[in-house]
């Protein structure tokens, strides 16, 4: 670990030059072109094996060590957001539109260099440990489903992933055995009503009106149907109906989330959904059009190697803190690859205490601590050697912060 740690403070301003690069030049999902070409080229310079075009535009690289052992892989997403920055800084994004908005640029530094460090001590580990640089995280359906397809987990014993929280300070670690990010699911709804005149509501089907019902009545789904165990969120995130000020409105089209742990919760929502605005539509004989679209499902972490994650960040120097989370209601696809092999996703502590104002993920003003890299690639190197290793995973449940 002395090895890997005096080689990742060398190479940390690499990191950091390497996340402002990929800061400058983000790429939507599914769009993406110079960054796995860059990904692959870093990787092909250190001699690793690369597969490009893994799942479309994924990349995986292979470096194995000594003799054969059990195989790590870690994994790292490189997509970007449609959002225009409004950060004032020197690596600004040089597109217009679109920016690295929640850490996905240092997400593949981290990987890069920590692949580079392993590479040095290549002669010093059993195994094989695999670099997996997933495209579209951001959108659904995703890239993670499309690389497991395609072979990326082929042989893997184990996966571990992390993402950096801005909104939780430099030198924290978060985690959590069993679910810790949430499903999450998209619905679409058009209602036709019958519009006319202002003045003359009797004669109308009000869309408004029964949009504005609906958006009263779902909430009642979350409240009174749900298992109040089971955590679930319903929210509206568009409403359109765009009509003079004297007309009533004859269509409006409804979007929003639902964002679930458990597939009781997921298949209940799914269809109170549906039965909410068939009899928000039937009180005035009007009509809808309704679609759910299932994304992600929920992150779920295996205990042992949860634990696995907590014992061995416990004795890197940059964190103070290993937090046991509550589960977050954002979604990620790395869900996937733990449905397929044992593994752990954690937080990584993003945000400069001496900020005066911290920026949530996907906001205009994103950014990191870039200190977070080095624990980011501290944390996973860590775990990626002490598992090849065979370590055990014991650790003392009351040393842990609880929030």
């Amino acid at each position: 670990m002395e090895a890997l740690f005096s080689l990742l403070k060398e190479y940390e301003q690499e990191m950091i030059e390497i996340r402002r690069h990929l800061h400058e030049h983000p790429e939507l999902s599914y769009h993406e072109v110079y960054t796995p070409a860059y990904i692959a080229e870093y990787h092909q310079k250190l001699g690793h094996e690369v597969r490009t075009g893994v799942g479309g535009r994924g990349v995986v690289a292979t470096l194995r060590g000594n003799k054969p052992g059990k195989t790590v892989a870690l994994r790292a997403d490189f997509d970007a957001l449609a959002i225009q920055e409004e950060n004032d800084i020197p690596y600004k994004s040089k597109v217009d539109g679109v920016m690295h908005a929640c850490g996905h640029d240092g997400h593949t530094a981290t990987l890069l260099v920590l692949a580079k460090a392993l590479n040095k001590l290549q002669a010093d580990f059993e195994g094989t440990i695999v670099f997996i640089h997933q495209f579209a995280e951001e959108l659904s359906p995703g890239g993670a489903i499309a690389m497991i397809e395609d072979g990326c987990l082929e042989g893997v014993d184990v996966i571990f992933g992390t993402h950096l929280w801005a909104t939780e300070p430099l030198g924290n670690i978060m985690i959590n055995a069993g679910p810790i990010m949430a499903a999450a699911d998209q619905f679409d709804i058009t209602i036709q009503g019958k519009g006319g005149h202002g003045s003359e509501p009797h004669m109308t089907k009000d869309a408004i009106m029964i949009g504005a019902q609906f958006i009263t009545n779902v909430q009642q789904i979350v409240s009174r149907r749900v298992n109040p165990l089971h955590p679930a969120v319903v929210s509206i995130g568009s409403f359109e109906a765009q009509n003079p000020f004297n007309v009533i409105a004859d269509t409006v089209k409804l979007s929003g989330t639902a964002r679930t742990f458990h597939d009781e919760a997921r298949d209940l929502i799914e269809k109170e959904i549906g039965n909410v605005i068939k009899a928000s539509c039937e009180m005035v004989d009007a009509t809808y059009d309704y679609h759910f679209k299932r994304g992600y499902p929920a992150v779920v972490n295996h205990q042992e190697e949860t634990d696995f994650i907590i014992k061995h960040a416990e004795q890197i120097e940059e964190v103070q803190q290993v937090r046991i989370c509550d589960p977050l209601m954002g979604g990620e696809d790395f869900a996937y690859y733990l449905q397929h092999v044992k593994g752990a996703f954690f937080f990584t502590g993003a945000m400069d205490p001496n900020w005066k104002e911290v920026y949530p993920h996907h906001h205009p003003r994103f950014n990191i601590d870039e200190r977070s890299l080095l624990i980011a690639a501290k944390t996973l190197g860590t775990a990626a050697l002490h598992y090849l290793k065979n370590e055990s995973v014991e650790i003392k449940q009351e040393s842990l912060i609880n929030e």
